[in-house]
């Protein structure tokens, strides 16, 4: 176990990379897709208890096991466990990570090219039919999707190269503050539209007549989801930390930052929509379709307006999902840099060039290669699927179950209390979630995403 491994240098790096991690197009796309069709103000209180009553311990036990460890999502658990199956929890979190930046990477990529249809005043004087034919003549198209998609990949890998200091912690240190300025400009100019108080009730107003198992199940998902657990980004960031992080502090931190910016978007996005009596449950077609059609309806006596709303929405959410690529990146670049002993900036290459092939696969799905199918699915389909629906959650559940039932309890108690120098009121409860609580109801989404409860 290597003793010179890097460290972020500040706590504020900690907590931003942490964050940027956590934030991505889940946040700004996701979050209000589900609250929109799951009653709004409902959906974010159940949603906020299972952030902070099932997700805070699951991001605090990724975050022991990679402080204790100081090794790579897989090594981690060679290193407290040798010897054992445990180890094949971290090659699932590697192999997850790598799979969802393949095909994250595609819409990522289409970010950059709505950025620039943005930025040419493309939008302007479309109708909402126009907007569904361009998006799927381009999704479509077997070259221009791909063009962005190995942009948005290098653009990732120049981070990943430049190292944990100088790479990750400098450019969250820009990407994160930058996201956050850019998200209340945004708040700011849909709440100061005509009829956005529509869209402020629905987001604040609970419905609970439809709350029912489904949206429990589908807060829960959303959590893990939007928190990055499961996938080795918070394990292999925090094998980066000092030994005087204070891992439920900074769990905290990140839950209430990505939380933040998940109904911060809600501001964005509901407003707008209710603002031209658009429903807020578009589904996946909702950042690509019709909120373009959205910004142009807002503001169709100020084209202006529109014009600089919607540059800046697409810039936002290509932030947002750098943040993210930069993460999962990272978890796979660490593992091969490690396990197989060659230079940083070889193992990227690697992990670069494996994501372009492979996400060349997932956009081409959408398009020329739609009639291929794997199990019913197309590559893209498949991807998300496996990942999102199987291995997320299954590496939930282990990590739980790893850090509640197999480390030593005073392992755990020195990690989070830091040898005991750290007061830490609610560690019996902790303690308890990760063994009871936290895999019954991880299990449970897991069943209800292969739709075995329906």
């Amino acid at each position: 176990m290597k003793n010179d491994r890097v460290n972020f240098g500040s706590k504020l790096g900690v907590i931003l990379a942490s964050a940027g991690s956590a934030v991505g197009l889940g946040n700004i796309w996701r979050f209000p897709y589900e609250a929109g069709q799951h009653g709004g103000a409902a959906f974010i209180l159940i949603y906020l208890v299972c952030v902070f009553v099932l997700g805070m311990p699951i991001m605090i036990s990724e975050f022991l096991i990679g402080r204790r460890s100081r090794a790579n999502t897989a090594g981690a658990y060679k290193v407290l466990a040798p010897h054992s199956p445990w180890r094949w929890v971290g090659f699932m979190g590697v192999l997850a990570g790598f799979l969802i930046l393949s095909y994250y990477s595609v819409v990522a990529g289409w970010t950059l090219e709505y950025i620039l249809e943005a930025g040419v005043n493309g939008f302007a004087h479309k109708s909402a039919t126009d907007f569904k034919s361009a998006f799927i003549a381009f999704s479509q198209n077997p070259v221009r999707p791909l063009v962005w998609l190995i942009g948005f990949l290098l653009m990732t890998h120049y981070v990943i190269v430049k190292g944990v200091k100088k790479g990750i912690e400098r450019f969250s240190k820009v990407m994160m503050p930058l996201l956050f300025i850019l998200i209340l400009i945004l708040v700011f100019c849909s709440l100061s539209l005509p009829g956005s108080n529509k869209g402020v009730e629905f987001l604040l107003h609970p419905d609970f007549s439809k709350v029912n198992s489904e949206v429990f199940l589908g807060a829960m998902g959303q959590a893990f989801f939007s928190l990055s657990l499961g996938m080795g980004c918070l394990c292999t960031y925090a094998s980066y930390f000092s030994k005087d992080t204070n891992l439920s502090r900074t769990a905290f931190s990140v839950g209430v930052i990505d939380t933040f910016i998940a109904i911060l978007a809600g501001l964005i996005i509901f407003p707008a929509a209710f603002s031209v009596g658009i429903s807020p449950d578009a589904g996946p077609s909702l950042i690509f379709i019709t909120l373009p059609n959205v910004f142009q309806q807002a503001f169709i006596g100020a084209p202006v307006l529109s014009y600089i709303f919607s540059l800046m929405f697409y810039i936002l959410l290509a932030l947002a999902a750098l943040t993210s690529t930069i993460s999962m990146h990272e978890v796979v670049t660490a593992f091969i840099h490690e396990e197989f002993d060659i230079s940083r900036t070889a193992a990227a290459r690697w992990v670069t060039g494996g994501c372009i092939v492979l996400g060349i696969f997932c956009s081409l799905s959408l398009g020329i290669l739609q009639h291929i199918k794997l199990f019913g699915l197309g590559f893209f389909d498949l991807f998300d699927f496996v990942t999102a629906k199987i291995m997320l959650p299954l590496g939930g559940m282990f990590i739980s179950l790893f850090t509640g039932w197999y480390l030593d309890r005073k392992l755990v108690e020195d990690e989070v209390t830091n040898g005991g120098t750290l007061k830490v009121p609610f560690l019996k409860l902790y303690i308890f979630i990760l063994k009871y609580i936290a895999p019954i109801a991880i299990a449970l989404i897991f069943i209800n995403e292969l739709g075995l409860l329906s």
